[in-house]
């Protein structure tokens, strides 16, 4: 590549797996629209089955090993990713929609001297600027924002971008180095990470999920059981994990996580227009509530009005039934 070539940077973890799917297709794709580099920074990690995957989809990948980029330090993960940018004619920075990505966009942003923006759902590039298309209003609509600043720092919803393709030569893999130039100016005391099974609630296929119409933290053992039987993973909205009946790690919504399943099961839940943005982007959605006038019969594809303790058990029994 020539000095003038601009790069896209894709920044992944090496412990998020498949979680980098689309991710991958997005840095791929706005490369090619620019006639560019496509370059993925993997932090945590230099030797494993996984960045070998990524040079499939990328010119090169520069994998940086250090205790504290895998601990999630972000000013370490700032310095590092800074340090690769200052080296590249660059364009957009592309990252995940994980809590730590999510915190240091605005802040890469700010120290390249370019924009950023959250919550992409598609990606172009126009007239020397990136538009990033989005949901607003509580996902009542969709606006096209233009980034003219560069580089544009971008975190993209997960699952939202298709999967990338797969080069017929792969890129290049090169160790780097984490940054020391600048010391991290905090320090991380500790982490907490609660133990979950199975996929990240942004990777679930199939999602069952209760709300505050369960009237109690024993119903979402039903769910649990419906999950199992679905190899599906649960969820809340707010109102049900403000009440304690399940961790905070399973809430759904505007101020929680937002997810996209091939099929999102809300049981109890009214449909109010804060969890609706968090599963705006569901491909099926189908709903159990009593009330007959909740909003969520507004937007599901399939809607049963009845108790939810005359379904989930019997559905429990026929789908073990079925899927044996």
């Amino acid at each position: 590549m020539s000095e003038q070539t601009s790069t896209v940077i894709t920044v992944v973890a090496v412990d998020q797996g498949s979680a980098t799917t689309g991710l991958l297709g997005a840095g791929q794709r706005l490369a090619r629209d620019i006639n560019g580099e496509h370059l993925v920074i993997a932090c945590g990690g230099t030797d494993s089955p996984f960045v070998a995957m990524l040079s499939g989809s990328a010119d090169r990948v520069i994998a940086v090993e250090s205790a504290e980029l895998a601990n999630g330090h972000p000013e370490v993960w700032l310095n590092t990713i800074c340090a690769i940018s200052s080296e590249n004619n660059l364009a957009s920075i592309i990252l995940g929609s994980d809590i730590l990505s999510q915190e240091i966009t605005p802040r890469l942003a700010q120290r390249l001297g370019g924009s950023s923006i959250g919550d992409a759902q598609e990606l172009s590039a126009n007239d020397g600027g990136l538009i990033i298309t989005r949901s607003v209003y509580g996902g009542k609509a969709v606006a096209d924002i233009q980034l003219t600043a560069s580089p544009a720092v971008v975190w993209v919803r997960s699952q939202s971008m298709e999967p990338a393709e797969t080069n017929a030569t792969a890129g290049t893999i090169v160790a780097g180095k984490v940054d020391k130039t600048t010391a991290p100016r905090t320090q991380l005391v500790d982490t907490h990470e609660e133990e979950a099974e199975g996929e990240r609630l942004e990777d679930a296929q199939i999602i069952v999920s209760g709300g505050r119409g369960l009237g109690g933290p024993e119903p979402f053992e039903d769910l649990v059981a419906l999950a199992n039987v679905l190899k599906a993973q649960n969820s809340a909205s707010r109102a049900a994990c403000d009440l304690g009946w399940v961790p905070h790690s399973w809430q759904v919504g505007q101020t929680g996580k937002k997810v996209a399943p091939q099929l999102y099961l809300a049981v109890a839940i009214s449909g109010a227009s804060q969890h609706m943005m968090g599963i705006a982007d569901s491909k099926v959605i189908a709903a159990i509530n009593t009330d007959s006038e909740a909003p969520i019969f507004k937007y599901c594809q399939f809607g049963l009005v009845e108790d939810h303790k005359q379904v989930v058990g019997p559905l429990i029994e026929k789908l073990a039934e079925l899927l044996k």
